[in-house]
């Protein structure tokens, strides 16, 4: 395997890791305004995600890092191209932070209930612009000659030669990844509380994997209709198949495990469905990182990469620096395991 592959693999597998584990409270963030109807309820969903969801945000900011290492040239391209989009991204996550953060240090009702709508629409929003990125990366931006591309907002809601970043196809990818994040943060959910929110969760769950069930079968025909590289791979590649139905598995367990009343293996399933997805996709694009609905304009691995020599020395550094990584990630989350419950002064 070549250097720029293995650069390739430690990416996707970072942004695997970023929606498995933001994934789930930015379900929770949406599920805060669905499900908790009492301010107790409202403070326990908060009070599930309190010690890890500004920890889980860091693998947004570290995938972007290594991206810029590994691949200037697309980091350089999509910055530039995506700048509309990427501005939300950073707002949502300041009104997440703050509304997390700020609901508690006025003890008065509007004050949180404010809060409290900003938390749920900016991870409603969060979830939405994740698949609407997704759906962009699948199915490719006007990039021209010299390697750069602007896409509007919106032109006229549909797939062309210069498609905005909103049509019908990333709407579609949008709503999808928000389904599944609901389901991921609903399962979240019923792993951590007791009583009255974890039977709520439970049966939000159940309802959210037929959404995503009925919708993944749909969201894969848009994809490969969208995207001739894909179809072309497919014939190609045909183990690119056996992921997508080996993902496909792991949400019928998610289901299964539902049924069972088994929470921890649900969200294990579930979080096995997320990044098998991912890398389906990332799979079937290879080795293009970033399509062009002209192909010969296409950012490939090869054509965008850093000197050889640079990316095997980052390597040196990437291993140790990811082995504490995943140490203190497996320290708090063990510190953090079982039910949550209030506590005096906890600040939620």
């Amino acid at each position: 395997m070549h250097i720029e592959q293995v650069w390739f693999v430690i990416v996707a597998l970072m942004l695997a890791t970023y929606v498995v584990l933001d994934g789930f409270d930015l379900g929770v963030g949406v599920l805060h305004l669905l499900l908790a109807r009492t301010e107790e309820e409202r403070r326990l969903t908060i009070r599930s995600i309190g010690p890890v969801w500004n920890a889980n945000e860091v693998w947004l900011l570290a995938a972007g890092g290594t991206l810029y290492f590994a691949f200037p040239g697309f980091y350089a391209s999509s910055l530039s191209g995506f700048y509309i989009a990427l501005m939300l991204v950073l707002w949502l996550l300041i009104f997440r932070a703050t509304s997390i953060e700020l609901r508690g240090h006025v003890q008065k009702e509007g004050w949180k209930r404010s809060w409290d709508r900003a938390f749920g629409i900016s991870s409603l929003l969060m979830c939405v612009l994740l698949g609407v990125a997704l759906g962009n990366v699948i199915r490719g931006v006007p990039i021209g000659s010299s390697g750069w591309f602007f896409s509007p907002l919106v032109t006229d809601f549909r797939v062309g030669p210069n498609p905005g970043l909103v049509d019908w196809y990333t709407v579609l990818v949008g709503l999808f990844v928000l389904s599944a994040l609901l389901l991921h943060g609903s399962l979240w959910l019923y792993l951590k509380t007791e009583g009255v929110l974890e039977k709520r969760a439970a049966t939000f769950a159940r309802k959210c994997c037929w959404v995503v069930e009925a919708m993944f079968p749909v969201v894969a025909a848009a994809s490969i209709y969208v995207q001739p590289q894909i179809q072309a791979h497919l014939v190609d590649r045909p183990s690119i198949l056996g992921l997508g139905l080996v993902s496909l598995v792991f949400l019928m367990l998610t289901y299964w495990h539902l049924w069972m009343e088994r929470p921890l293996g649900a969200f294990i399933s579930s979080s096995l469905f997320l990044a098998t997805m991912l890398g389906t996709v990332a799979c079937s694009l290879y080795p293009t990182i970033l399509p062009a609905t002209l192909a010969a304009n296409s950012l490939t691995v090869e054509n965008v990469a850093a000197p050889k020599y640079g990316l095997q020395i980052g390597l040196y550094w990437w291993i140790p620096g990811m082995i504490l990584t995943l140490s203190y990630f497996t320290y708090a989350y063990r510190k953090f395991a079982g039910k949550v419950r209030l506590e005096e002064g906890d600040g939620y």
